[in-house]
């Protein structure tokens, strides 16, 4: 849980200086940087201090969040790095317990391909990669992972598509309302491939 907690206050922290922004224009926060994600009010609306231990809500909460940090960079998400480590990312996350049934690997593909960032890229493109690196994994899990590694290390060379590499996974991950532990080890691997510290994502 301790992942969620520290992403809730992240959110509230998000939330107090999106407030900020939209009062006096203080013009030191761009738009389209992540740290502020424009487009996140819709998601806000409730007050920060209703954290109840409610654990589906808030989580859904909190990927709704990095939903709309995605959509504030999506302009700058279209570089074929992003795309091809995004895919790797989403199939590490599919694939972090060692096994994926048809049904799971067909409800990863819908949210990828549904995704609002990554309608950036051909739908089959998408598949195409996502699938072939969960294939790589299926066959052997520690050759697929090196694989998917160095494909997300890839996108290392610019912050705003590291991060965003990670955000996909996490949102992939925790569309089905939890988070497990392999899924978290998913995600420090591919933080330490990109140069990220993995606390920043509260993993």
């Amino acid at each position: 849980m301790a992942m969620w907690d520290r992403l809730k206050d992240q959110a509230k922290n998000l939330q107090q200086s999106q407030g900020a922004r939209g009062s006096g224009g203080q013009g030191h926060a761009p738009h389209g940087q992540g740290q502020a994600p424009y487009g996140q009010g819709q998601s806000g609306g409730h007050a920060p201090g209703s954290s109840s231990g409610g654990s589906g809500g808030s989580k859904a909460k909190l990927v709704g969040l990095l939903k709309s940090q995605l959509a504030s960079v999506k302009t700058e998400l279209k570089s074929g790095a992003y795309r091809d480590a995004s895919m790797a990312m989403c199939a590490l996350v599919a694939a972090a317990d060692g096994h994926v049934e048809q049904a799971e690997r067909q409800r990863v593909e819908e949210l990828i391909v549904s995704n609002e960032v990554l309608q950036n890229f051909p739908a089959d493109q998408l598949r195409q990669r996502f699938n072939k690196h969960l294939d790589q994994l299926i066959a052997n899990f520690e050759l697929g992972k090196a694989e998917a590694l160095r494909e997300i290390a890839k996108a290392a060379k610019k912050p705003v598509e590291a991060r965003a590499v990670i955000q996909t996974g996490i949102v992939v991950a925790g569309a089905d309302g939890h988070f497990d532990q392999t899924e978290q080890y998913a995600i420090r691997d591919a933080c330490a491939a990109l140069g990220l510290s993995p606390t920043e994502f509260g993993v």
